[in-house]
């Protein structure tokens, strides 16, 4: 008979406190339809990553857990970010599964397509992404700004996968290839392309959310794009070369100009023109430098190697040492 997998389903939390209740029935009722299915092993669990809370989300992390061996979870010391604290999930779950799936914990993300990335993992995938559908339910402004993500990041020369947030399945070996990218400025939507693998897609319609508020800001939004970006590609950097290449050109253009104007006598019937030449050279140059000092900020991340999380609890060693 065929080994059953293992599953944990990783959850990072941050502030939750009204929806994590409600999130834990449901997972529950997926998971244990899973197991009697025989689709995973009755071993498998769900793993909540407390990233710094202010609230009582840890409390009631742990009060689940206590009663309900299904549950179980890790605290880090701080906020550390949804990216770090989705890897610690990952790193840890990695030690116990034979496959992962990650979500948040809002439950937007439809819980009944685990069934068809189960499915593609025992076809032969080794990662699975969740892709939504569609975007009607979106405000127009979110919409637009999706679409502008996606469509940017792909014309810088980021690998991605459209309309894919966090909602994917991965198995332990890919996991353990994760575990030696080891950069600071963590774009995991990259990352899982990069290491390669056979892949699939599973689309699904994204729901409503029960309770709270998003915590993914237009502000954290624009972050996570810089750092797909610059973690990524070096796109920027060349379209600063060729910006120079051009103005340079410009610029001999502009001293041709000048220097007919002035054989001719009418040298301040230019004076608009070089103005506003000074304007948008200083203006380019101001935003290169700028672009420049973003990629030379993140190798100052990188080189000082300090680490992406620290968990100060982990309720896995404490059930493991009972």
């Amino acid at each position: 008979m065929k080994k059953r997998s293992i599953l944990y389903v990783v959850v990072p939390c941050y502030n939750e406190q009204e929806v994590i209740l409600n999130t834990s029935k449901q997972l529950k009722r997926k998971l244990t339809k899973l197991v009697s299915s025989k689709k995973i092993d009755s071993k498998s669990r769900v793993l909540y990553v407390n990233d710094g809370s202010k609230d009582k989300t840890w409390e009631l992390i742990k009060d689940i857990s206590k009663n309900d061996k299904l549950f179980t979870g890790i605290c880090l010391s701080k906020n550390m970010g949804h990216q770090n604290a989705l890897l610690a999930g990952l790193m840890t779950a990695k030690d116990y599964a034979d496959v992962v799936i990650s979500m948040d914990a809002d439950l937007q993300d439809d819980i009944d397509a685990m069934d068809e990335m189960l499915d593609k993992y025992a076809a032969g995938c080794d990662i699975v992404y969740g892709v939504r559908s569609s975007r009607k339910k979106d405000t127009w402004f979110k919409r637009k700004t999706a679409h502008l993500f996606y469509r940017f990041m792909r014309l810088m020369g980021v690998n991605i996968i459209d309309n894919h947030a966090d909602y994917r399945l991965a198995s332990s070996r890919v996991l353990v290839d994760l575990q030696d990218y080891q950069e600071v400025n963590l774009f995991l939507r990259g990352m899982f392309t990069l290491i390669g693998y056979d892949s699939d897609v599973v689309y699904y319609e994204r729901h409503e959310r029960y309770a709270g508020n998003s915590k993914y800001s237009l502000k954290k939004m624009i972050s996570l794009a810089l750092n797909g970006i610059t973690s990524f590609t070096i796109k920027p950097l060349r379209i600063i070369s060729s910006l120079g290449f051009l103005i340079t050109f410009m610029s001999f253009l502009i001293l041709i100009y000048s220097l007919v104007v002035k054989f001719l006598g009418d040298a301040v019937s230019g004076w608009t023109f070089i103005v506003c030449s000074i304007w948008l050279v200083g203006g380019i140059q101001m935003l290169s430098l700028g672009i420049i000092g973003e990629y030379i900020g993140r190798i100052y991340s990188e080189t000082k190697r300090r680490p992406r999380y620290v968990i100060c609890e982990n309720l896995l060693k404490q059930k493991k040492t009972k």
